[in-house]
């Protein structure tokens, strides 16, 4: 008979295991030794700590699901009740106990760590659908546009919540987008009818143009082109592709017109010339308004200046383009002084202006925040990924902010 600490083997060649209920029967061995036995039988016990052993691991550094875990420490444990081994079974006993509770616990930290995640995942869509939310409100249309196709890149790089969840989430989102493409769409399609009507009524002014430019009855049609000339101004500008054509045609066909009147009356030449003079000289005084600095009297003397300009008569043909020139460029730079104070004055705009540079500014300064914060914590990756978020909501601050600067603050 054969003995050691966890087992021993009798007369028979039955091999008994010691455990805390008492002994129990391991097996029966009859091809050698009873120290062969007890050597065999503690080899197969050397083999479910190292089993266990290697379980633990798995459990502790890989995301072994708690299911698998259970049924693998459930198999060792079968195979440890089985008592086919000589050893410390009620050692593994307990190390399997420690097991199971471990899996817990592992399972409940999965389980913090996905809700935390959950919970970071919504708070970011929140934020992109109540930026998207803003900009579906923005006449910005192209820096728009361009950061509401960002944020949906952004959108797709989080995981999805819950169902429910997710979709209404993403119906405030697209539903933001679709907003700001319909408004989009409306405001161009808007723009097109207002063109091609300016086309359509061009053309008909073209039309007369070029009738007229054969008649020989010259102070009444010289007085119907100017009537042709205020009517294409009120117009409004055609398709780019189609106001260049129209005002040659219009254009040269009062060109043909005044030609011909003026090879008629060539002693007139000796005024018209007189007449540039006075033209060169308002078209001095009217560069002299330039730059704007009260745009009302600059208004009221150019239509002084512009009522005399009037007055005045024809110039030589090939004086005109230059002469005439200098006053459209005034002309210009008074329309745009007008354009940027009604800019500078619209308060819907302003305010439009002022609440999207509010709402971005607040936007970078928690996205600098957060930053720092993943940075005190050693989360570099988030900090990163923060600080691309963070340069792309800058720019469009930065364009919002020039914005502003327009409306004078």
């Amino acid at each position: 008979m054969s003995s050691d600490p966890w087992g021993r083997v009798d007369e028979t060649g039955t091999v008994y295991v010691r455990t805390a209920d008492g002994e129990q029967v391991v097996g029966s061995w009859q091809a050698g030794s009873p120290d062969e036995a007890l050597a065999y039988f503690e080899r197969k016990y050397e083999g479910l700590v190292v089993e266990i052993g290697l379980l633990e691991k798995r459990v502790r550094t890989t995301d072994l699901s708690a299911k698998d875990a259970q049924a693998a420490i459930q198999h060792l444990r079968e195979q440890v009740e089985a008592h086919h081994a000589v050893g410390d079974l009620d050692a593994l006993r307990k190390r399997l106990d420690q097991l199971v509770e471990l899996v817990e616990t592992r399972r409940e930290e999965r389980k913090a760590q996905r809700a935390k995640q959950s919970d970071e995942a919504r708070r970011a869509k929140e934020e992109l659908v109540a930026e998207a939310e803003q900009l579906a409100a923005s006449d910005q249309w192209r820096a728009a546009g361009e950061r509401l196709r960002a944020l949906v890149d952004t959108w797709k790089g989080l995981p999805r919540l819950d169902r429910k969840s997710d979709d209404e989430l993403w119906h405030r989102f697209s539903h933001a987008r679709s907003a700001f493409s319909k408004r989009r769409k409306q405001h161009f399609a808007q723009l097109d009818a207002q063109r091609e009507e300016a086309r359509r009524v061009k053309e008909r002014l073209v039309g007369e143009a070029e009738a007229l430019s054969g008649s020989t009855d010259w102070g009444p049609t010289a007085a119907r082109y100017r009537d042709l000339m205020a009517e294409w101004k009120a117009a409004g500008r055609a398709q780019r592709e189609h106001e260049d054509e129209l005002w040659n045609r219009f254009r040269g066909a009062q060109d043909v017109f005044f030609a011909a009147r003026s090879s008629v009356f060539a002693e007139r030449d000796a005024e018209q010339t007189e007449n540039l003079k006075l033209k060169e000289e308002l078209a001095e005084e009217a560069e002299k308004l330039l730059p704007v600095t009260d745009l009302k009297a600059a208004r009221a003397a150019f239509r002084s200046i512009n009522e005399r300009w009037e007055a005045v008569g024809h110039v030589p043909r090939d004086a005109r383009p230059k002469v005439e020139g200098r006053m459209h460029a005034v002309e210009r730079a008074l329309q745009e002084a007008e354009e940027a104070e009604w800019r500078r004055t619209n308060p819907e705009a302003r305010a439009r202006a002022a609440g999207l540079t509010g709402q971005l500014q607040a936007a970078v300064d928690k996205l600098k925040g957060q930053i720092e914060q993943a940075r005190a914590q050693g989360n570099t990756a988030r900090a990163d990924k923060l600080q691309r978020e963070l340069d792309g909501r800058q720019a469009l601050l930065d364009q919002a902010l020039k914005g502003l600067q327009e409306f004078g603050g």
